[in-house]
């Protein structure tokens, strides 16, 4: 490269990136050291330094990353972080993508742990999409597990006082040792064959991370998400974390806890039943009385006690109602009645034959049609005089129309 190039601030600091990014061995690098200025951030990335006596590192870890820690980090805590070494441009800073996290002393198998917790995750076998929901009563429970250990005993008791009337089957389990995790899945496999089988218990007592080697293998984590009823995890103490935890359908922090989330508790749910039905009654008897009381209100009323008495006014009302409709009836009859006399009166008054009857006539020509004036008549013609008693033929002689003047 010539010397005489200058770069800005941005071109130096990706030239820098992309060196680091072309070196192999930062690509993959994990690093100890103690956890200093940590900070959670609201959307779920973890940012903080690791740090020695001599130097200092900023890490950042995203929350898909994080989301799945099985411990909380903590100021002071001395840790192995695996990740990439790169270059924050912003700030021009060199910082390791951290990709995982474990707590110093646990070693290669800790990191193998963090591996394939990873690999499953990325699978969606810890999804809470595919996980089945529990039997709300079950009738038939499966208890894998060793007979000789302690997590027999309290998941036993722990069902019979809270759910006897479920059925137990036992399926003998290795929990520990180099056949653990083959031993589970065989057990786990089994499940398909018991008839009637609702839910299924995997549970052992505490122990150290290598003892609980068999529940962190592939095939276990497998045949849990293969198995064909839900599978509830009950493995160690509340701070222990196995691969089955992830990926069983419930996670118990204990063999007694995986029994409590697996059945109900039978005594709380007479209490509840009682409870339900005391209010039901409360209820009823509430709506009884509140009914009796309205009956009651009903029945005082004049128009339930006296009904005779109530309807006795009515009734009256209704007879002068009806006299009343009855006259103005007859009234208004009569004077249609006589206005219809009086019509024809006038209509009779108005008539033909009542002219005639007070000595007028009238003349009609051959055609029927009437004469109105002198010129509708020739002398020599002949018309028909109509009287209000009969009518005479007649011959014009001579016709005569009134002068300028008399009009």
């Amino acid at each position: 490269m010539s010397r005489e190039y200058i770069f800005n601030v941005r071109q130096l600091t990706r030239y820098l990136r992309t060196l680091l990014a072309q070196d192999a061995a930062l690509q993959d690098v994990s690093v100890r050291g103690e956890i200093a200025d940590l900070v959670a951030h609201g959307s779920g990335h973890v940012y903080f330094t690791l740090k020695d006596e001599y130097s200092q590192l900023r890490c950042v870890m995203f929350r898909q990353e994080a989301k799945v820690l099985t411990f909380t980090p903590e100021h002071g805590a001395t840790v192995v972080a695996r990740g990439t070494v790169t270059i924050y441009e912003p700030r021009g800073q060199y910082q390791l993508l951290v990709r995982e996290l474990a707590k110093a002393g646990v070693g290669d198998f800790y990191l193998a742990f963090e591996r394939l917790r990873r690999k499953l995750a990325e699978e969606g076998l810890f999804d809470e999409a595919r996980k089945r929901p529990l039997p709300a009563f079950p009738r038939k429970i499966a208890l894998l597990t060793s007979p000789d250990g302690a997590a027999v005993h309290d998941v036993v008791t722990t069902l019979r006082a809270r759910w006897p009337s479920a059925s137990l089957l036992l399926i003998p389990t290795p929990v520990s040792g180099p056949g653990a995790a083959a031993g589970i899945v065989q057990s786990l496999r089994r499940l398909g064959a018991v008839e009637g089988l609702e839910v299924a218990i995997l549970a052992r007592g505490g122990g150290a991370l290598e003892e609980l080697a068999g529940f962190n293998a592939e095939p276990v984590a497998r045949a849990i998400a293969a198995a064909p009823v839900p599978v509830v995890t009950g493995i160690g103490h509340e701070t222990d974390s196995t691969i089955a935890d992830f990926v069983a359908d419930r996670r118990a922090a204990t063999p007694t806890a995986a029994a409590v989330a697996t059945v109900p508790d039978r005594r709380e749910f007479i209490r509840r039943i009682r409870g339900y039905r005391d209010r039901s009654a409360e209820y009823l008897r509430r709506v009884t009385a509140a009914g009796r009381r309205e009956l009651a209100l009903l029945r005082a009323r004049p128009v339930l006690s006296r009904p005779a008495v109530v309807l006795a006014e009515p009734r009256q009302r209704v007879d002068e109602t009806v006299v009343l409709l009855r006259q103005g009836l007859v009234g208004n009859l009569r004077d249609v009645k006589q206005r219809l006399l009086r019509a024809r009166e006038g209509l009779a008054a108005l008539s033909p034959g009542a002219v005639l009857a007070r000595g007028y006539s009238m003349t009609r020509l051959p055609d029927g049609s009437l004469v109105r004036s002198a010129r509708q008549l020739a002398v020599g013609a002949t018309a028909e005089v109509v009287f209000a008693e009969g009518s005479a033929e007649v011959g014009v002689r001579k016709t005569t129309l009134p002068s300028e003047e008399d009009r």
